[in-house]
């Protein structure tokens, strides 16, 4: 599996536990979700940037853009394919 797609993966994955964690927030804000969903959107965005550093092979904007919070797996991943056929 290369990078990209792991990239797309963990960034899919961020997206989810950031929609999660506010709608709990909205709406009943159970701790119990709030403190299952959390750590885990935390390793999630870590992972995210540790893989665009990988994956970015010096290319800055694409580890930059790994950095904000939610998109950033999204954005990274496409900042990293568009170069790439470049």
């Amino acid at each position: 599996m290369s990078g990209h797609v792991v990239l797309r993966i963990l960034g899919a994955l961020e997206l989810l536990t950031v929609v999660v964690l506010f709608a709990n927030l909205a709406t009943v804000h159970d701790d119990a979700v709030a403190s299952a969903v959390g750590p885990l959107h935390g390793m999630a965005y870590l992972a995210v940037v540790v893989t665009a550093l990988a994956v970015a092979r010096g290319r800055h904007r694409v580890w930059l853009l790994a950095v904000v919070p939610a998109v950033g797996g999204l954005l990274a991943e496409r900042a990293a394919r568009t170069t790439t056929r470049s």
